[in-house]
């Protein structure tokens, strides 16, 4: 599986906490780990917890990542922001239980975490107790496992009518505020992770030509 890792400009000063953890644990279960900034503060490309919601849309949708972790301080504002593109399925996760359950109910393929709330001495043992829960085995059966059939089918109700009220990812794309969207793939190193991953061509299309534009005037 293809992770990707967003991390927004407040919290940048953990990226490598985070990073460690989450390559560590990800790698012992054969996952790929794409870390997609921020790096640190002082990072030319800054990304805020909008710009977390859309680059997580923009992976998802086209491929170049199957799951994405993310965060801010409280971890809400990037879940929300997320939980705006179509086709993400994102949820809050602040502990190892909440990572179980978010794997085994909803089974979505995003997680937002408080990266300053909470977030105190130890820290980085909760990350890998986390990552170690949302990842070990297969997920998907349900919690209590009596219910798995009905949670299955909320599931499938619930992508269907997110397919209903959101558009399509080029569609948002080609929507969004353009200076937004440069802003949000200005990372130094998205062009070589997305491209060699991604599997979408028009969005990969259409993101090579906002890369190549120049940006408007002010």
């Amino acid at each position: 599986m293809k992770i990707a890792l967003i991390i927004e400009n407040s919290q940048a000063a953990k990226s490598g906490v985070v990073h460690e953890a989450l390559s560590e644990v990800a790698g012992g279960f054969g996952h790929e780990v794409f870390h997609y900034g921020m790096y640190a503060p002082e990072d030319k490309a800054s990304l805020t917890y909008v710009m977390n919601g859309l680059l997580a849309g923009i992976l998802l949708n086209s491929g170049a990542a199957d799951f994405v972790v993310t965060g801010c301080g409280t971890g809400m504002g990037s879940m929300l922001a997320a939980n705006s593109m179509p086709g993400v399925f994102c949820g809050l996760v602040i502990d190892p239980t909440d990572a179980f359950l978010f794997g085994q109910i909803n089974d979505g393929n995003a997680i937002s975490m408080p990266y300053s709330k909470g977030f105190g001495w130890a820290a980085e043992l909760n990350l890998r107790d986390v990552y170690a829960k949302l990842f070990d085995g297969e997920r998907g059966l349900g919690y209590p496992r009596e219910r798995a059939e009905i949670m299955r089918k909320n599931r499938g109700i619930l992508k269907d009518l997110k397919a209903v009220t959101c558009n399509d990812m080029l569609t948002v794309l080609k929507n969004v505020d353009q200076d937004l969207l440069r802003a949000t793939i200005a990372g130094e190193r998205f062009q070589e992770y997305f491209f060699a991953n991604a599997t979408d061509a028009a969005i990969s299309d259409y993101l090579k030509q906002v890369l190549a534009a120049e940006p408007a005037l002010s």
